[in-house]
């Protein structure tokens, strides 16, 4: 029972994941429109009952003496309202028509009905283009900051500095965004650059936008280096995870994490390296390990390693659900596939590909300074088109 009436009666929420639908938070390029089908519309009718349902119960004394559910209903009515809104004018257009139908057979008001049905069908399409964005389903994690992940690979020294480019790149896309940068743990390389490096992006909505990043990055470039002026070919890593709101999301049990200190190394002040204040975590069921030094405490290190311990845990079940999709659905953006090669930085012709979408942009500079939003934009709108065709088969 909720509220009052019987599981099979209840109205499908989208939050619930009843239906599974949710507004798409970006609008890109145009889609080819999709006929409204019957389910579809159903789907639509239910949402515009549901938020009848919702208003009446936000006005109820008892709602508003439980703020939870308060807060609750209310969320739920700002994800529902411009999809209700949306379809709505979608409704009203085909009420246009079919008035001005009926009105063709009088001739004094022919033109006026001819003019007004000719309106009605030209907003139509874009009505029920902007329907079917809305109605894409939604990552979970899409409001979420994340624990961006930066690994060197194959190239040595050149490797470590590409790790250490790529990093800045994130660091400045995350600036433009007015997001908080915040490294947790780092392993700087003797030429500079990073063998691997640790941090949380912190801003709304930061996984949504950087959650196709996970992959290998190549950089063919010639390294500082080298002194015959060859072109070398290096990689790394990098892992985009949403970080878990609470720790307590992802079930560690105390029993089942051993926790080691020792002490920091590399620079630092005279008590990080004359104490154990370093702190490794491993989960002993997945052996899963994470570990953080650049803290000047004990306890500042073990609330990093245990935040990016979580994330990591939470990463594996997300990829483990992504492997299940990509087996029944073949989409190559988001497969979660972290040994799949990515992106190719070639800096001696200027170029940035990415083989996932067979894009290619003469701005490597520009992109290195932290001006990704067309190769976001790109590969966002790859994905909803993937959805979209998805959608279209499920109806």
């Amino acid at each position: 029972m909720l509220f009052g009436q019987p599981e099979s009666n209840r109205l499908p929420s989208p939050t619930s994941g009843v239906l599974g639908y949710h507004i798409a938070p970006l609008d890109f390029f145009d889609w080819p429109a999709l006929p409204m089908k019957s389910s579809i519309r159903q789907k639509l009718e239910l949402l515009v009952d549901r938020l009848d349902e919702i208003d009446r119960m936000l006005s109820a004394p008892s709602t508003a003496n439980d703020m939870d559910q308060f807060r609750r209903l209310s969320r739920e009515r700002a994800e529902l309202e411009p999809v209700v809104d949306q379809f709505n004018a979608f409704r009203q257009a085909e009420n246009d028509i079919a008035e001005a139908e009926a009105m063709l057979a009088d001739p004094d008001m022919r033109e006026f009905a001819e003019e007004e049905m000719a309106a009605a069908k030209a907003r139509l399409p874009g009505l029920e283009i902007e329907l079917q964005r809305l109605l894409l389903p939604r990552d979970p994690n899409d409001d979420k900051s994340v624990i961006l992940e930066i690994r060197a690979g194959t190239g040595g020294d050149e490797s470590a500095l590409f790790a250490g480019d790529l990093f800045r790149m994130y660091s400045r896309f995350a600036e433009r965004q007015r997001w908080q940068v915040e490294v947790l743990s780092a392993s700087e390389s003797e030429l500079g650059g990073y063998r691997e490096i640790i941090c949380r992006i912190g801003g709304t909505g930061a996984y949504s936008r950087l959650k196709f990043e996970s992959g290998g990055h190549r950089v063919q470039r010639v390294p500082e280096t080298e002194t015959q002026g060859r072109i070398h070919t290096s990689a790394c890593t990098v892992a985009i995870m949403p970080e878990v709101d609470e720790v307590e999301d992802v079930n560690l049990n105390p029993a089942d994490l051993r926790i080691d200190t020792f002490r920091a190394s590399g620079a630092g002040g005279q008590h990080i390296n004359k104490t154990d204040s370093a702190v490794r975590i491993t989960h002993l069921p997945t052996g899963i390990v994470a570990e953080c030094q650049d803290g000047r405490s004990q306890h500042a290190n073990k609330a990093s390693a245990m935040k990016v311990l979580a994330a990591r845990i939470k990463d594996v079940q997300v990829r483990a659900q992504q492997a299940h999709i990509s087996s029944t659905r073949k989409s190559l953006i988001g497969s979660g596939d972290r040994s799949e090669r990515i992106r190719t930085y070639n800096f001696p012709q200027g170029r940035i590909t990415d083989h996932r979408i067979n894009l290619t942009l003469y701005k490597i500079a520009a992109i290195m300074d932290g001006d990704m939003e067309e190769l976001l934009g790109a590969l966002a709108a790859e994905h909803q088109a993937d959805q979209l065709a998805e959608l279209a088969d499920q109806n």
